[in-house]
């Protein structure tokens, strides 16, 4: 009986977390929160309050009126067993402890340890068999039920601990969290502000409110809110670092990160260029951004540094608070009530999520996160798997295909490795990065639309995870035009599933996650910077609908003056005509009869031998395709899933007129003589591109050239950036539904 008594005391032990230990070893006892009625699960239901009892505190009225029930006490209740949470946050444990854990595995429960060793001891052979699109490897993080990556995917579980925020403390040589106890430090003021009951169900029936103003480089802003007070400010003419409240060592890091945008003069006046400067102050507020300038040949990289520099200040600080308040608890002992002084993290740890179209774009993310950590600083900094980073998110210089003439910002965008499925999730801690870290022990998750689709799944489907999404507090979607050519779907997918509570507690401890995320109102603290290179709906829209942060929103509204069809260099008539339609949904089918009943019939004549049909929409190019097989009408196509040998074929057939109609997406834009815009293109340089093409094959025709375009007043912005807002606004207005220009004309 001893030696039962003394295993089973033992077993007991080992099943305890540090954190336990070290409160039976302080007080005697377990903290009562580690009460083991969750070992059973009906026990929790013996005791009961009262119906008329105002707590909700019980798991038993979680279950019996969930509808009312908090999201704290809804997480609670999720609860599976003490020993599956704790378990999750512990590091490796001894033998005995790990052959206990596989027993516990078999009745149901999870040990990450457990799973943490075995990638441990077979990172080499995982790093051989690592899928490229599937890195994160989030797998070894969470209880079977919950986590669902591939068996393949690879994770750095040995680095794990070193970078846990649970288990390490602020170093004094780091400079402490000085900046944190400044009460004007904009981080602070945005997470600790308290938001009201009466306020978050007044957001939806509250109009938004909206001031104009104009900035000297950004141009027309718009600051909006649906709070109810609406704050604007203008930017100062010079501004130093430290009244940013940057984070060490980012206000040293900083100046020799960003030296390649900044001139002789400009070093010695401020740190940022003059559109970085208005940016980050923006971004500094964490009031939400909307830049529809950012293209790849003028300003992306500027625009990327200046992101990079407000991610990391935000995870630095993040962190310093987090590490800053384990070394205060460990050095004082809690009464009843004083945890919640120390509330200062969310749900799950990762916190900020970049979302870029390709790998080329992550690898560069991450080369500033360790530029602005390192700076010129003698001591580098510890990275983690930096050579398998480089080695899957770098490119071959030989691999690309030689003698190939492409637009300059195509080469802009289409440079380095240009593959578009991945995520990889980085931790990091003070001095040191680590790559690969499994998605729930990431401070920052990088990431592309259709890396995250596939992880994030969708109804009905058994393999599919979104909580760590749960406690995202910057989002930053970086080149979203890009996920227009690609799939916008993948976008919205993304957004439906941001900042909801999650369904597993992924071993958080509750006394430490702040009232407002408990709440689930994280939402109206999550700050999102979206930069594209053009003024779409469907942007906006995303803009418009997601972005409810209680600090406001700022879009950026300059409207085109010219527009592309100045830089149209062929003599060629372009004739717009306006078709009406009754609401936006019926804008599609009125464009089909349109086109089918009156544009089409001109073109079947002999002189209109040779007409290029440009459509933006991969769905309104099925259609057509399809209706013009049905008419049997002489016409081949190019999309852009058409293969080289296809492309070739129908380019001969065109060229050589025994096609007389050419079909192509806007992705795949081609060239010959009469050219049709079935609808207006996403980018406005397309329209003046494509025109130029024929001027490339000029055989002194160019007075038989024409160029026709379909609009409706729902095509308002893209019609502005083609033909200027001025025109714009006489074509929607006018009578006549017939415009004709000359190119030359201004």
């Amino acid at each position: 009986m001893g030696k039962r008594g003394s295993r089973s005391q033992s077993q007991l032990l080992n099943s305890l977390t540090k954190k336990q230990k070290k409160h039976l070893r302080d007080f005697g006892e377990e903290h009562p929160f580690y009460d083991k009625v969750s070992r059973q699960e009906a026990k929790p239901q013996i005791c009961q309050l009262s119906e008329s009892s105002d707590t909700s505190g019980s798991e038993s009225e979680a279950e019996s009126e969930p509808e009312q029930v908090s999201g704290y006490h809804k997480l609670l209740a999720t609860l599976k067993s003490v020993s599956e949470e704790d378990e999750e946050e512990e590091e490796e444990e001894e033998d005995s402890v790990v052959d206990e854990a596989e027993t516990n595995d078999e009745d149901g429960d999870s040990d990450v340890s457990v799973e943490d060793e075995t990638a441990a001891e077979s990172t080499d052979m995982q790093e051989s068999m690592a899928l490229p699109a599937d890195p994160e490897g989030k797998d070894g993080d969470g209880p079977p039920a919950t986590s669902h990556g591939s068996p393949e995917e690879f994770t750095d579980a040995k680095h794990e601990s070193l970078f846990s925020l649970e288990t390490n403390f602020l170093e004094e040589e780091s400079g402490g969290s000085s900046s944190l106890k400044v009460s004007l430090d904009p981080f602070l003021q945005h997470v600790n502000k308290e938001l009201k009951e009466k306020e978050i169900q007044a957001v939806p029936t509250n109009p938004k409110t909206t001031h104009q103003l104009k900035w000297p480089t950004l141009g027309q802003l718009v600051f909006s809110s649906k709070f109810q007070k609406l704050e604007t400010f203008k930017p100062p003419k010079d501004i130093d670092l430290q009244s940013l409240h940057l984070q060490k060592p980012l206000e040293s890091t900083w100046t020799k990160t960003n030296s390649q945008f900044l001139s002789a003069a400009q070093k010695s006046s401020s740190p940022f260029t003059p559109l970085q400067k208005e940016l980050f102050l923006i971004m500094n507020s964490y009031r939400d951004l909307f830049y529809p300038e950012r293209t790849a040949l003028k300003n992306g990289e500027e625009i990327r540094h200046v992101y990079c520099l407000h991610v990391i200040n935000h995870v630095l600080k993040a962190n310093a608070q987090v590490l800053g308040n384990n070394s205060r608890r460990r050095s004082q002992k809690l009464g009843v009530g004083d945890d919640d002084d120390f509330r200062d993290q969310g749900l799950t740890r990762p916190k900020v999520l970049i979302v870029v179209p390709f790998r080329e774009a992550a690898l560069r993310v991450v080369q500033l996160f360790i530029s602005l950590l390192e700076g010129d600083s003698k001591k580098k900094i510890i990275v983690s798997n930096k050579k398998r980073f480089k080695g899957e998110y770098g490119s071959d210089p030989e691999e690309r295909p030689p003698n190939l003439k492409r637009p300059e910002d195509y080469e802009a965008v289409f440079v380095g490795n240009i593959d578009d499925h991945f995520r990889i999730g980085v931790a990091i801690l003070q001095r040191s990065i680590q790559l690969y870290a499994p998605f729930y022990s990431s401070d920052i998750l990088i990431a592309s639309p259709l890396g995250l689709r596939t992880i994030i799944g969708g109804e009905g489907e058994k393999k599919r995870d979104f909580d760590f999404l749960s406690s995202i507090e910057l989002l930053i979607i970086d080149q979203a035009d890009i996920y227009l050519m690609q799939n916008w779907e993948h976008v919205l997918h993304l957004m439906n599933h941001m900042n909801l509570l999650p369904l597993d507690s992924h071993g958080v401890d509750f006394s430490r996650v702040r009232m407002w995320s408990l709440n689930n109102w994280s939402k109206y603290y999550r700050q999102t910077l979206l930069f594209g290179a053009l003024q779409d709906a469907q942007i906006n829209s995303v803009f418009n609908k997601y972005c409810v942060n209680l600090q406001g929103q700022v879009a950026v509204r300059n409207v085109p003056m010219t527009g592309s069809i100045s830089h149209v260099l062929v003599q060629l008539p372009h004739v717009f005509q306006r078709m009406e339609a009754e609401n936006l949904a019926s804008v599609i089918d009125a464009r089909f009869n349109f086109f089918v009943n009156k544009i089409l019939p001109q073109y079947r004549d002999a002189v209109m031998s040779h007409t290029l049909i440009y459509v933006p929409s991969y769905f309104d190019f099925v259609r057509l395709r399809n209706y013009f097989k049905k008419e049997e009408l002489n016409f081949t196509h190019i999309c852009e899933y058409t293969q080289k040998s296809g492309v070739s074929r129908a380019r001969h057939f065109f060229l050589q007129g025994e096609k007389q109609f050419l079909l192509f997406t806007e992705r795949f834009h081609f060239y010959k003589r009469n050219l049709i815009f079935y609808e207006l293109p996403t980018y406005p340089h397309f329209y003046s591109e494509v025109c130029n093409m024929l001027r490339a094959a000029s055989r002194g025709e160019e007075a038989a050239w024409t160029c026709t375009v379909l609009y409706s007043k729902y095509d308002a912005q893209r019609l502005a950036a083609v033909v200027g807002v001025e025109r714009a606004a006489q074509m929607l207005q006018s009578k006549k539904n017939v415009h004709l220009f000359i190119t030359g004309e201004r």
